[in-house]
C-alpha cells in the first residue's frame, strides 16, 4: 500500500520535510521512495506542494499520512474538515444525576461489602493457617523432647 508522508530532512534544529510517495514497509529514513511531490519548511512557512500529482497518487489509491491530510485540505487538494493529528486522551468522566447514581449506588455498595467480607475470609483463613502451622510445630517439638 503506498502512504503519502513527510521525510525528514535538513540538520539538527533546522528541519526541513519532504513530502513523498512511499510503499508503507519502507521507513521513512531509508531514503527510498517513488515520487517527491513537494517540501515544507516549517521554520519560514515556505510549503510547495504538486497539486496534480497529489490528486493523482489519491486517486490511484495512496493513503495521505494526518499531517499531509490536513496539508491537502489547506491546499484545497481534499474536501473535507481536518482531523485531529494529536494523541487522543481518554475523556474525563462527569457524576451524572443523583436519581441515577442511587440505584447504581447501592448495588456498588452492595459489591464492595461482598468484596470485603471475602478478603476478611482470606486473610482469616491464612491467619487461621499461620496458626494451625505453628501448633503442629510446636506439638511436633513437645513430642520429639519426650
Amino acid at each position: 500500500m503506498l502512504k503519502i508522508r513527510l521525510q525528514m530532512t535538513g540538520r539538527r534544529n533546522d528541519r526541513h520535510f519532504r513530502i513523498i510517495v512511499a510503499e508503507h514497509t519502507a521507513g521513512p529514513k531509508s531514503g527510498k521512495y517513488v515520487e517527491k511531490l513537494g517540501f515544507i519548511n516549517p521554520r519560514t512557512k515556505e510549503k510547495k506542494i504538486d497539486v496534480e500529482r497529489a490528486k493523482y497518487w489519491l486517486s490511484v489509491g495512496a493513503q495521505p499520512t494526518v499531517r499531509v491530510y490536513n496539508m491537502l485540505v489547506d491546499e484545497g487538494v481534499i474536501d473535507g474538515p481536518k482531523k485531529n493529528a494529536l494523541p487522543k486522551k481518554t475523556p474525563i468522566k462527569k457524576e451524572s444525576d443523583e436519581s441515577g447514581d442511587q440505584n447504581t449506588n447501592s448495588s456498588s455498595q452492595e459489591q464492595a461489602s461482598d468484596e470485603n467480607n471475602t478478603e476478611k475470609t482470606d486473610s482469616e483463613n491464612s491467619s487461621d493457617s499461620m496458626k494451625n502451622t505453628e501448633q503442629e510445630s510446636e506439638g511436633g517439638e513437645d513430642e520429639k523432647s519426650e
